[in-house]
């Protein structure tokens, strides 16, 4: 159980990291959840625009298998 526990904490930090590189994507607001290739997000973003980039970011990296993509737009 200690390496699925490894696994999921990898790939969370991994698209973490992605979208914390994302020019798109502000990560503060974004929560990311990730169980056996299946990652959902959670948080807001500013625009629709914006919430399609973070799944599309995310349904790129090596190992995900689904985004629940729950991301709220707020418009500021």
């Amino acid at each position: 159980m200690e390496a699925t526990t490894l696994a999921v904490s990898a790939l969370s930090e991994q698209v973490a990291g992605i979208l914390g590189s994302s020019p798109y994507i502000c990560r503060r607001q974004v929560q990311i959840e990730a169980t056996d290739g299946n990652v959902r997000l959670e948080g807001t973003v500013s625009s629709f625009f914006q919430k399609q980039m973070a799944q599309e970011i995310v349904r790129r990296v090596d190992g995900v298998r689904s985004v629940e993509n729950q991301l709220q737009v707020t418009w500021r």
